[in-house]
């Protein structure tokens, strides 16, 4: 029988005072201080040790993250030199001759929402989809808000949340989940990502055309929605990084699946490969003046890196003194995970079954998404999987990643109006209309992909 004591019931305690917070829209970082600090207080037992456990807690977090927050700051920096030669509306172009109707164009500017944040990371692809092809999907019949719907769904939603290449939401899920690597989350998201994507992308492929039947949009809708590269001048580096970058990161996919490179070795190609083509690209497109230029697209990498990521270090931190090694890290070699030994006295006292634990996984990324992060909820829905697969013999890596699909398809910026404001920036829509617009496509894909994870796990 595991011994609950009082440090593992202060720790729930502030667990849903987190949960409550975030329920709440507000940022929980204040109470992950508090947190640290209290159980910091009373498992060392002194004021100087409880302050040490604070920063420990933010260093442990740190290691545990770093190695993606530098490469998605570099693929960041690598957008923006893209951005500058143009080279980013080169790459795109192409699929935007494609979109010949509303129907196919919903489809293409979904697939490449899907691809170009997959590579680039959804914040920076929504400008480059939405200023190059936007415009056109829309003079092809597509309303503005059925673009930003597939925007979203394929974007925010399924990329995010899959998050196969530059891998950062199976890793965070991954080590709070206690998994060796972020491939087991990655093999067991696959089906609920066809699934979820599935759902999702044909419910709201469907609210359009009815959309369309309806309140057939004016021919020169898309005329206000002008690409900003199209009025930039071309040169020999565009059509340079136009190929050399998509095929780099395209031959770095091809050695993953054949050297079988996965979590860190996968992060160090991508990451490598992002700075060696920014300095190439640098140089080529701002000769000389690339050694200050360089600094310059870092810089703002980085910035928005940490952006992302500040909160989740100490979300983190907090949500890591429920497992076990990493708790040992924080609070010293006696400490055990205190989420897991939830696990196993529930397991011992409460009756458990795969649906109970898959609907409270998905539940707690759904509410911890509230806050509109989409990687917030990430440490927690991990910890959940960890805790309940020591109650029960289940797939531990199945339920992270359905709580990994919760946490973001929510936080990301599909269903919350505080979390929609870039798509609904670039498209000039209404945040609370896209919202409404997308949470019947969601809550289908939810229901749908719950029942698979139930029959996985």
């Amino acid at each position: 029988m595991a011994v609950l004591t009082s440090l593992h019931w202060l720790f729930l305690v502030w667990v849903l005072i987190i949960i409550t917070v975030m329920g709440f829209r507000k940022d929980p970082i204040i109470p992950c201080i508090l947190g640290l600090f209290t159980v910091g207080w009373g498992f060392k037992g002194t004021l100087i040790g409880a302050v040490t456990v604070i920063f420990q807690a933010l260093i442990v977090a740190g290691q545990e993250f770093w190695g993606i927050i530098v490469v998605i700051s570099l693929i960041v920096a690598l957008s923006r030199l893209l951005s500058d030669s143009g080279a980013d509306y080169l790459v795109i172009s192409p699929a935007a001759r494609l979109m010949v109707n509303a129907d196919v164009a919903y489809w293409v500017l979904g697939l490449a929402m899907l691809i170009a944040s997959w590579f680039f990371w959804p914040s920076p692809a929504t400008a480059l989809i939405g200023a190059i092809m936007v415009p056109v999907a829309v003079r092809a019949g597509l309303p503005v808000m059925g673009a930003a719907m597939s925007m979203n769904l394929f974007g925010h939603g399924l990329a995010l949340s899959t998050d196969y290449v530059i891998q950062g939401a199976p890793t965070i899920t991954a080590k709070a989940a206690g998994l060796a690597a972020p491939g087991e989350v990655i093999a067991a998201s696959i089906p609920l990502a066809i699934s979820m994507g599935v759902f999702t992308t044909v419910a709201g492929y469907v609210i359009v055309k009815r959309d369309l039947r309806r309140n057939p949009p004016p021919a020169a809708e898309g005329d206000r929605l002008v690409p900003r590269s199209e009025k930039q001048k071309l040169n020999g580096v565009a059509y340079t990084l136009a190929v050399a970058a998509p095929l780099a990161f395209l031959l770095d996919v091809a050695a993953m699946l054949i050297l079988k490179l996965r979590g860190g070795d996968a992060t160090a190609l991508l990451g490598g490969t992002a700075v060696a083509i920014l300095a190439m690209g640098s140089f080529l497109q701002h000769g000389v003046a690339g050694l200050e230029k360089i600094t310059d697209y870092l810089r703002d990498g980085f910035v928005f890196g940490i952006r992302i990521f500040a909160p989740v270090i100490i979300i983190g931190g907090f949500f890591f003194m429920g497992k076990g090694e990493l708790a040992q890290g924080i609070l010293g070699p006696q400490a055990t995970g205190f989420l897991e030994d939830f696990g196993v006295a529930v397991s011992q006292s409460v009756p458990l079954n795969k649906i109970i634990v898959a609907i409270v996984t998905l539940a707690t990324g759904i509410l911890v998404g509230l806050d509109g992060s989409g990687f917030s909820p990430l440490p927690l829905v991990g910890s959940v999987a960890a805790t309940f697969g020591q109650a029960l013999p289940i797939n531990k890596a199945t339920l992270a990643a359905l709580g990994q699909i919760g946490g973001v398809w929510t936080g990301g910026g599909t269903i919350i109006p505080w979390a929609l404001i870039p798509v609904a920036a670039i498209t000039g829509v209404n945040p609370l209309d896209l919202a409404r617009r997308n949470l019947i496509p969601v809550i289908i894909g939810f229901t749908a992909t719950t029942m698979v994870a139930v029959l996985l796990m």
